[in-house]
């Protein structure tokens, strides 16, 4: 359970942190604004943090590089990146949309490790970008989750944070870093 833990941190924090294709024409504009404000994302990013030790896995340095682009229509971003962490490389592709009908952001992604995850419930207020995240029960019969904040510094900087509550305890700091487009 620790290695999906700082999977999925990785897969939220530096997904969205590093992206590396030439970004193409921007939404169309009957896109919804909640939509268009993906934009943010479109280009190459590269993204560096760490984990911290404790009982959701070891400590250690994160990297990353990521690019995003527009799908076909506008409606959604297509990340693929790498990244590397306490846990060794993966690649990952990541689909960032907005669902209309929850009124939230979802996140589908992918990696070579045989990972496949799907976040809903997203929220962007301001600068900062927020999702929360169930993951499965422990043994025991826990629930941990998974709160993951984003704060957009400048529009080619933004840092990022991951916490965790195991049932219901109080949140703890699991992963922090900071993104920088790079083009």
């Amino acid at each position: 359970m620790n290695r999906s833990i700082i999977v999925c941190i990785c897969s939220l924090a530096l997904s969205i942190s590093s992206f590396a294709q030439a970004p193409t024409a921007s939404p169309i504009a009957t896109t919804p604004p909640e939509v268009q404000r993906l934009a943010y994302y479109l280009g190459a990013w590269k993204g560096e943090g760490e984990t911290k030790a404790g009982p959701f896995g070891p400590a250690g340095k994160l990297s990353s590089t990521t690019t995003c682009d527009w799908f076909t229509g506008g409606f959604h971003m297509v990340c693929r990146g790498e990244e590397r962490g306490p846990t060794g490389k993966r690649t990952f592709l990541n689909i960032l949309a907005y669902d209309e009908k929850a009124k939230a952001y979802t996140e589908y992604g992918i990696s070579s490790l045989g990972e496949s995850e799907y976040s809903t419930g997203g929220s962007i207020a301001g600068n900062k970008r927020t999702f929360v995240k169930d993951l499965d029960s422990d043994v025991k019969g826990m629930v941990t989750k998974l709160r993951y904040i984003e704060v957009q510094v400048s529009p080619e900087f933004y840092t990022y944070q991951a916490e965790a509550s195991k049932d219901g305890a109080p949140w703890t700091v699991i992963a922090e870093g900071k993104v920088t487009k790079t083009r």
